[in-house]
């Protein structure tokens, strides 16, 4: 019998590398749906608007979830409207669309100047 050829025996080796390959990748954990959780944002601001009142965890699950909720419904429109305007990017002004667009009159208002406050306070630091 002949003894086998060194590109043979490369061969070989090189399908074996392979098949370990993609075991590995079989092998790969999902990633977790990310959850928001903004519970410690919900309760600074209620303590700073009623510092003697508390709230329950299933109260502030609601809570949190309305939050997620109303982010997710600002991002969607948001990026509508830079799709629309043939943009890539979702800048202030298609933010600010967005609330306008969710929210009703004075709300939408108060949400506005807020967020202009926040962010020239956050460049203001940095």
């Amino acid at each position: 019998m002949a003894p086998k050829s060194k590109s043979a025996s490369v061969l070989v080796k090189k399908d074996v590398a392979r098949k370990k390959m993609s075991g590995d990748q079989a092998k790969k954990k999902r990633k977790k749906p990310v959850h928001r959780n903004y519970h410690i944002h919900i309760h600074r601001v209620l303590k700073q608007v009623h510092p003697e009142i508390r709230i329950s965890k299933m109260s502030m699950s609601i809570m949190n979830s309305l939050v997620c909720d109303i982010f997710e419904r600002i991002a969607a429109e948001a990026s509508k409207l830079a799709h629309m305007g043939k943009g890539k990017t979702i800048q202030t002004r298609e933010i600010q669309t967005a609330v306008r667009l969710l929210l009703p009159g004075e709300l939408a208002k108060h949400a506005i100047s807020e967020g202009t406050k926040a962010v020239a306070k956050y460049y203001g630091s940095a």
